[in-house]
């Protein structure tokens, strides 16, 4: 037992301290800078961006609007793709006819709407985008930036959460995702990040390969395959979209969905866990797996300091502190789960006053 807690106490500070702080130290040591020199005024890439959607009729008028507004020097084509989409989607998209190019497919999932969007880009880089998030006006031009250095294969922007109403939720998001842009962007000055920001991303169309079906982290996959073809991927904060920091709920859900797309992409990439063809191997097991890892680590702490409980206060004061841990756990979901319910209760008697 004394082995299982420090081993668990072990694996999840260096996850989560260890790491970064190598990191940094790492970024200090070696350093891949990438150029940021502006392309001349007639030599910006073409560029496809393409969206997948599934029942967005009511945000994409918004979107392309966003889209279309964007300053940028190069071509640039707008691709949407409706996955079985069972609401308005084609209708609200009939006044951009002729300025943004549609397909639809049957259900099949975000992974085949993103390989339709590619088989119809006709450019040389791919920008991937959501119909929730809007772009900053720039933030086309800093994508392709640094494309200019042949070593990138593709970049990924900032996602910036925009918090109206301070709650736990919020505030917990907020800190993890300043935790995890410092952590890609330091994998992105000592060689590549191990994933992108799925909301605002690039890659250069010849390194595309089709996504199986059902894939559901493309934003880890397609930058890990641009890795193992030899190419950088780099993080460019000055690219931003923005986006609304989700309930609990929604939260929770894409959670779980982060955390089953990560197993699955073992099994569609085994190759990611072999050092001779993955060469930011340490990176992706000490970003990836440990987080897989990290539950189960937390399981063993606090059964190994439960055994040993009474052999010594140090244990003892470790079992009690993760009891306390957990109890204010349960107590912020239940807090957020009663005012939820209040905020449904309220607005049921605003629609029955009516």
């Amino acid at each position: 037992m004394v082995l299982t807690f420090w081993l668990c106490a072990a694996l999840v500070a260096y996850v989560y301290v260890g790491y970064p702080a190598l990191l940094v130290v790492w970024s200090k040591v070696r350093t891949s800078k990438t150029s940021n020199q502006a392309p001349r005024s007639d030599n910006w890439p073409s560029i496809s961006i393409i969206i997948a959607a599934r029942n967005e009729a009511h945000r994409l008028p918004g979107r392309l609007n966003n889209l279309l507004s964007l300053a940028y020097a190069g071509a640039c084509q707008i691709i949407v793709v409706s996955d079985g989409s069972t609401d308005d989607t084609a209708e609200a998209l009939r006044p951009y006819a002729g300025t943004v190019d549609f397909a639809a497919i049957d259900v099949a999932g975000k992974a085949a709407a993103l390989n339709a969007g590619v088989a119809a880009a006709r450019h040389d880089l791919l920008v991937f985008a959501d119909a929730r998030q809007t772009f900053a006006v720039d933030a086309l031009s800093e994508l392709a930036r640094p494309f200019g250095d042949p070593r990138v294969g593709a970049v990924s922007g900032e996602l910036i959460l925009e918090q109206p109403e301070l709650s736990g939720v919020a505030d917990g998001v907020g800190l993890y995702w300043r935790l995890e842009k410092r952590i890609r962007e330091l994998e992105s000055d000592v060689d590549s990040m191990v994933g992108t920001t799925g909301a605002i991303y690039a890659v250069r169309r010849s390194l595309w390969k089709p996504l199986p079906a059902g894939t559901i982290l493309d934003d880890v996959l397609v930058p890990m395959r641009c890795v193992m073809q030899g190419r950088r991927v780099v993080f460019n904060r000055r690219a931003r979209a923005f986006d609304r920091v989700a309930d609990s709920a929604s939260e929770a859900r894409r959670k779980r969905r982060t955390h089953a797309g990560n197993y699955q992409l073992l099994a569609i990439e085994p190759r990611l866990l072999a050092p001779w063809s993955n060469r930011l191997w340490l990176q992706y097991v000490s970003h990836k797996i440990g987080r897989l890892l990290v539950p189960f680590a937390l399981i063993g702490l606090l059964v190994s300091s439960a055994s040993l409980a009474g052999s010594s206060a140090a244990y003892a004061l470790a079992f009690t502190a993760q009891c306390g841990f957990y109890l204010l756990a349960a107590l912020g979901a239940f807090l957020e789960l009663a005012d939820r319910a209040r905020t449904r209760s309220a607005l049921s008697l605003g629609r029955s006053w009516r």
